[in-house]
């Protein structure tokens, strides 16, 4: 059993590579940051997503003030057709 452990000791220290030098530059948080270009383009996002939200909202709004008005204008329209035919008249057999 101790060989075996020897032995998977001594296979881990042969296959780990030594770590070499990087040519990399030093960190520098501009690379990693979006900055004020970033922070520009999101908040031109969101207000434009506002503006979206606050126009739909007013055409969603008058979509539904033009078929309540349509639907009272109907209503009159039915009522004012009723009252013409006659108090006894139903529906369109009773003109015949």
């Amino acid at each position: 059993m101790h060989t075996a452990i020897g032995t998977a000791l001594g296979w881990l220290a042969e296959v780990t590579p030594e770590p070499t030098p990087t040519t990399a530059p030093a960190f520098n948080p501009d690379t990693v940051t979006p900055g004020t270009i970033g922070f520009i383009v999101t908040l031109g996002v969101m207000v434009l997503a506002v503006l979206l939200i606050i126009d739909m909202t007013r055409r969603v709004r008058r979509v539904n003030m033009r078929a309540q008005v349509a639907e009272k204008l109907d209503a009159e329209e039915a009522a004012r057709a009723a009252a013409d035919r006659g108090p006894g008249a139903k529906g369109l057999d009773a003109k015949k």
